[in-house]
């Protein structure tokens, strides 16, 4: 007989004890519990005693998480969070160098744990590391050639242990002060310093610029961008992940008037070199956080345009009127004007009417105006001349071919500049603030100092084939951007690692091949519409169905490393979650690192029975989503959140790594609970297999007209005597 669902049975372990298999009652109060706990070991003084999950986690078990302990489950009976925060606290100031280590070590160890956590601070444990670090170093690196000690090691568990004490949020960042900033930035400036306290210097660094404003400042006066910008000519590539974190940290929080300063101290550190060359073109794999802080560098490089986007011409500045002046010299290479007498003025204005005229703006008198219009502002302006300059013969190619066409099928050319820039300008999400899981970065835009700018002249030189292509009027200009939309997006789906590749990528895209690829697409979903392969569709459809499903469980089965995310940073921590071969269990547990292959079961220490699945939740209807708000402000976060919800008012929650897991496992469970799987993945997959499989079996039928209707059944003969008598 099932135990009640309040009762669970469990295994508690005591050192030098036998393990004791009892049952616990969910509705007794925590602390009779653990007395009845003692009492079987005859230990008096319940009170200084508590249990942990006996997984290596040393993570308490309190009235709040207690719903969290499943059967089976192994506990074990230790010293209550506030005792065990004591000892700590007196162990850390042992005069032992040896017993100072493994102190060190233990502290490390349980601060992970909130509840431990709240009691260590509480005895001002904070101040006692950051004690420590400040003071500390020296007299150990003194002790270090008499003892011959491990001082990286030691200084790697304080600081281990700082971070995770700091990652709970209970102590604010701007209580630190600019001794402690500077003794972390010593690490981080030394050229010669242990691996692991320069990761976690890195981390704490990035975590004070992010939550505090004074401590930004402090930071900032005391980090070379040289010395970081060195740290990623190493090959550890977690180092290189920290150090371009903290960059953009610092970049992040710059003064909107002083980024463009630091923009520039970055190029003349030749930091994209750098990144190109020891990471993107590293013979080592890039790491989901290393795309994901290369992603935030692309984003807050190209958002220094904004600035320019939003920035409406003056049509009385002269400076700015001089650009539009340059441009038609380098076009219709004008030397002299006429002089300035009354009809020569007449004649000069109608001159510059006409070549406005061919250059392609839509005011042909003022052209001024027409960079009024924000987005794109003067960033348009700045394309134009950029490419007139840099790529001058192809320039004067394209102005010169559509000037000597006929009017309605000229590609004019400031026109399409202007609606190109603000096309691009939203492809690349110019302005707006990177998202906290994305990894979208592309390679090539690493390639090139002024990458906004040849991007924009290799796809203005598409604009005009590809209008060439359609054999385009004036009205079908919003026709021609629509396709031209679709080749850049085409092309970079698929990162090329260069700009020369991207423009091979376009070469293949052509007019023809965008028609083809939506006739193809137009197919898939459009074909076959007639009663009898409508008919043949239907009997298909469960079978493409049930393997759709069979593909999402195997998926599940392999598993798929998940990230931590809080409100106060981008966590390093990581779980693992997978379905067991039976589909009976879910087995999940932290990791240290994203794993090459499969998590093991056996590795996994928490089980969730498929049985106790309540229902699975998304988006802002998930636990972790309402929770004081959190990440109310991020749509990115709130796509790939999900949640298992499980007796008896538990949860299990996710953030997709990406849309496509996201769907994948949203899928997998709802198959699990026999629920419909409704995500766009599947919808794609569907269509995708079910017309492949159309056209498989309709291969025999190929040129060969369907019928609407099934032809009419004849009316029975008046008898039967055509029948053949084999006697």
């Amino acid at each position: 007989m099932p135990p009640p669902a309040d009762t669970v049975k469990v295994a508690i372990e005591w050192p030098g004890a036998f393990p004791k298999l009892m049952e616990i009652d969910q509705k007794k109060p925590l602390s009779a519990i653990i007395k009845e706990v003692c009492d079987g070991w005859s230990l008096s003084g319940h009170e200084s005693y508590a249990l942990q999950h006996a997984d290596g986690k040393n993570s308490y078990i309190t009235e709040k998480n207690r719903n969290e302990i499943k059967n089976g489950a192994i506990l074990r009976l230790t010293t209550s969070p506030a005792q065990n925060a004591q000892q700590l606290y007196e162990r850390i100031q042992s005069s032992s160098m040896d017993a100072k280590m493994e102190a060190l070590k233990d502290l490390a160890s349980y601060s992970g744990d909130v509840t431990f956590a709240q009691e260590f601070i509480n005895l001002d444990g904070i101040t006692l590391l950051t004690q420590m670090i400040e003071s500390g170093t020296e007299r150990y690196q003194k002790l270090q050639k008499i003892m011959k000690l491990c001082v990286g090691d030691m200084l790697c568990h304080t600081l281990t242990a700082f971070v995770e004490l700091m990652d709970h949020g209970i102590v604010s960042w701007d209580t630190f002060s600019v001794a402690f900033v500077k003794k972390i930035a010593s690490f981080v400036n030394k050229s010669a310093m242990d691996v692991s306290v320069l990761q976690r210097s890195l981390t704490i660094l990035e975590c004070m610029v992010l939550n505090s404003n004074d401590l930004y400042q402090k930071v900032a006066q005391e980090i070379t961008i040289g010395q970081l910008i060195t740290h990623l000519q190493g090959d550890d590539g977690y180092i290189q992940t920290c150090a371009i974190a903290l960059i953009n940290a610092l970049f992040l929080k710059t003064p909107d008037e002083k980024r463009q300063e630091m923009a520039n101290i970055l190029a003349q550190k030749q930091l994209r070199h750098i990144i190109l060359s020891n990471v993107i073109r590293s013979n080592r794999t890039i790491s989901r956080e290393m795309c994901h802080q290369l992603y935030v560098l692309q984003v807050l490089t190209f958002n220094l345009l904004e600035d320019r986007m939003m920035t409406k011409m003056d049509p009385q500045d002269q400076a700015q009127r001089d650009i539009i002046f340059e441009l038609r010299r380098i076009a219709f290479d004008v030397e002299s004007e006429p002089n300035n007498s009354s009809g020569n003025i007449e004649k000069r204005k109608s001159m510059y009417t006409r070549d406005y005229k061919k250059l392609g703006f839509i005011n042909h008198v003022n052209p001024a105006v027409d960079f009024t219009q924000i987005p794109p502002g003067m960033l348009a302006l700045d394309n134009m001349l950029y490419f007139a300059k840099h790529h001058h013969d192809s320039y004067i190619r394209i102005v010169l071919e559509n000037s000597s066409r006929e009017d309605k099928h000229e590609c004019p050319f400031g026109r399409s500049s202007i609606e190109l820039t603000k096309m691009l300008c939203e492809i690349l999400k110019v302005g707006e603030p990177p998202g906290e899981t994305c990894n979208d970065f592309h390679p090539m835009f690493f390639t090139h100092d002024r990458a906004f700018e040849e991007f924009f002249c290799i796809c203005i030189q598409l604009l005009n084939k590809t209008w060439k292509e359609m054999r385009a009027t004036s009205e079908d200009f919003n026709k021609v951007m629509q396709v031209v939309r679709e080749q850049i997006m085409r092309a970079l789906n698929a990162k090329p690692n260069s700009l020369d590749q991207f423009k091979s990528k376009l070469q293949n895209l052509s007019y023809t091949e965008i028609l083809k690829i939506r006739q193809s697409e137009r197919m898939n979903q459009e074909d076959f519409r007639s009663p009898p392969v409508l008919e043949l569709k239907d009997k298909i459809t469960p079978e493409i169905m049930e393997l759709i499903k069979q593909q999402r469980l195997n998926r599940l089965i392999e598993g798929t490393c998940f990230r931590k995310i809080s409100n106060r940073r981008r966590q390093d921590k990581l779980w693992y979650c997978r379905l067991s071969p039976n589909h009976k269990v879910l087995h999940y547990g932290d990791l240290e690192e994203c794993p090459q292959g499969e998590v093991p079961h056996d590795s996994l220490q928490e089980k969730l029975p498929v049985a106790d699945i309540k229902a699975i939740v998304t988006g802002k209807d998930c636990p972790h989503m309402k929770e004081k708000g959190a990440h109310k402000q991020n749509k990115e976060v709130l796509d790939l959140a999900f949640s298992i919800l499980y007796d008896p008012e538990e949860s299990l929650n996710f953030i997709a790594p990406d849309k496509h897991e996201y769907c994948i496992w949203t899928d997998g469970l709802n198959a699990l609970l026999g629920k419909d799987m409704s995500s766009e993945q599947t919808r794609t997959d569907l269509d995708t297999l079910l017309s492949m499989e159309m056209k498989l079996r309709l291969l025999d039928l190929e040129n060969i007209q369907i019928p609407e209707v099934p032809p009419p059944i004849p009316k029975e003969p008046s008898n039967y005597d055509f029948v053949y008598d084999g006697n």
